[in-house]
């Protein structure tokens, strides 16, 4: 495997990698980019939307750095993708994961693999970084794309923070993404450009209803209509 040594930095590793996926192959970028995250590295890698910045929900170091890399106000919370429903025991209260509530569990089933952010309890001890203190975890299985394979090879949830700094405008290709962070990162995996348009939608669950935080790929008007009709079809009436 090669890999494109394009610019010296201070992080982990002794240079930023960029890979294309085109030359490499999806399977080796993959395991690259795994690796590095297990290693405590920030990578920047495609999703269904934009570019995201991912490194391991659990390693304080690293989310801290995500967090200055992007100037991010610490009040706000940091999305997570993950590869499986399994993996949400990392993350989310056992409680309510024992009687997961009717509009979270339809969503779910409709919406993942998707563009569809949901916001749940919080499991006892998940990072501040995550949480934001706010008692709460965003998170999606996301659509397929690259990024839902490195969920599903990594095996535990990924940071999915968008790659760019906060009030910039995100990245779609890794170009982009580099000139953004100047060889701050320790790894690029580049797919290409990648579709853009509206980002993920975000629904807070954690209450038992389901509540639109914020529109995006998923409408408002498409996401009440699927659970009014579920509810109608559910009720046999």
């Amino acid at each position: 495997m090669i890999y494109y040594n394009v610019s010296t930095c201070s992080g982990l590793f002794p240079g930023m990698f960029y890979l294309n996926i085109d030359r490499e192959g999806a399977g080796a970028a993959i395991e690259k980019a795994v690796h590095v995250l297990q290693s405590g590295g920030v990578i920047a890698y495609p999703t269904e939307t934009f570019y995201g910045l991912g490194v391991r929900f659990d390693n304080h170091e690293s989310l801290k750095k995500l967090y200055d890399l992007k100037k991010r106000p610490r009040e706000k919370a940091m999305p997570l993708i993950i590869g499986d429903i399994g993996l949400l025991g990392m993350l989310v209260s056992p409680q309510w994961l024992g009687k997961i509530p009717a509009p979270a569990s339809l969503l779910m089933g409709k919406y993942w693999p998707g563009p569809l952010t949901l916001l749940m309890p919080a499991i006892e001890g998940l990072s501040e970084y995550v949480s934001a203190h706010t008692g709460k975890v965003a998170v999606r299985v996301p659509g397929k794309s690259l990024a839902l394979a490195l969920a599903r090879k990594a095996g535990f949830p990924v940071t999915a923070t968008s790659a760019n700094p906060s009030g910039m405008p995100p990245a779609d290709d890794g170009g982009k993404v580099s000139a953004y962070f100047d060889g701050s990162l320790d790894l690029i995996v580049d797919g290409g450009k990648t579709p853009g348009g509206l980002p993920s939608t975000i629904v807070d669950v954690s209450g038992g209803g389901a509540e639109m935080v914020r529109e995006g790929v998923v409408s408002r008007d498409a996401m009440e209509k699927f659970l009014t009709q579920s509810r109608y079809t559910s009720k046999g009436e």
